[in-house]
């Protein structure tokens, strides 16, 4: 006789076979990509398409990039692509050939990277809107995010990261030395500093991460926007005001970091400038160094148009939307069931 088998209601075992997410999850992302698109399109933003794999990679320090190989003739031997891990230096090909606004939503693969809310392969939405700043593409951002979450009324609030850590923790993030740094870590209570050694940026952003990204969004969307310079990434720098600051905005709801946004970085010199000081920092590092992306250069010496530039991550935003307290929630299959 044979007993019959009882569905499970559960899948929250390592290595099993049943999604990640459950149908409701499933749905609620097939939902929230049609409004997504539905907002593009009623602002006649074009959806394009660019490569998972590069023969470049990200320069960036803090990023680290997978890599595969093909077998193409002619292409060489043992030559590495590597996965992208933001479709941004295509994108902005694209718009060196006057595309005008674009977006994508695609996969996105990050090494190193594994936690409640982080995961190796991820979903971005990445657009770019030629002739804007980057404060008018904050009102862009903020108005998506509240249709994609059906929240219409959400407030809406700017926060410069000076403001943040002078009113947050009484120091000035401009002009505060490590020492001065480490003791507002210490009085924040923060554990295991004894022997740590990290470079002034390095203590921001604990001191950031630990001490007030929690705070941040919380009933709210709270763009922290003009970081310091030492931190543009690949934005433009300001030097008009008081300090000069990086062009640059996060996205958070409810503690968590959402997008990434740039008042974008067209000059094809200080670009090149950025990568081989990120390349520097990585050998000093014993990191790996990957290619230079020329073709971003190129198209850069071609001439980009000014414009302003925004990453969101998607599966974040779902577990937002679902209420979900883990990024495996949001997901068919989380990589332990790849």
């Amino acid at each position: 006789m044979n007993t019959p088998r009882v569905p499970r209601t559960e899948s929250d075992v390592p290595g099993d076979w049943r999604p990640s997410a459950r149908l409701t999850a499933i749905q609620a992302r097939a939902e929230l990509y049609a409004r997504i698109r539905g907002f593009f399109s009623a602002s006649g933003v074009l959806e394009v398409e660019t490569p998972i794999l590069s023969r470049s990679a990200v320069t960036d320090p803090a990023l680290s990039s997978l890599s595969t190989q093909v077998a193409i003739a002619g292409f060489g031997s043992g030559r590495p692509l590597y996965l992208q891990t933001s479709p941004e230096f295509a994108m902005k090909r694209l718009l060196a050939t006057g595309t005008g606004p674009i977006y994508q939503i695609c996969k996105v693969f990050r090494d190193e990277e594994r936690g409640r809310r982080h995961h190796p392969e991820f979903s971005l939405l990445e657009w770019y809107r030629p002739g804007w700043d980057y404060g008018r593409l904050m009102d862009d951002v903020g108005a998506l995010v509240r249709l994609a979450l059906d929240r219409p009324a959400m407030p809406v609030e700017r926060v410069t990261y000076r403001d943040l850590f002078r009113d947050g923790l009484g120091l000035d993030p401009w002009h505060a030395g490590i020492a001065q740094l480490r003791e507002a870590a210490g009085r924040a209570g923060l554990r295991g500093l004894d022997g740590l050694e990290l470079d002034r940026d390095g203590w921001l952003d604990l001191l950031l991460t630990q001490c007030l990204e929690p705070g941040l969004g919380q009933g709210r969307l709270t763009f922290l926007c003009d970081y310091p310079p030492s931190q543009a990434a690949l934005s433009r720098v300001r030097t008009s005001g008081e300090v000069a600051v990086a062009e640059r905005f996060e996205l958070y709801i409810d503690g968590v970091e959402l997008a990434n946004g740039f008042g974008e970085l067209v000059d094809v010199g200080e670009q090149r400038a950025r990568f081989q000081a990120d390349l520097a920092l990585r050998r000093a590092q014993g990191r790996p160094e990957p290619p230079i992306d020329e073709f971003l250069l190129d198209a850069l010496d071609h001439g980009m148009p000014e414009c302003a530039g925004v990453a969101l991550g998607l599966d974040r935003l779902l577990m937002i939307a679902t209420g979900a307290e883990s990024i495996d929630a949001v997901l068919s299959f989380a990589i332990e069931r790849a």
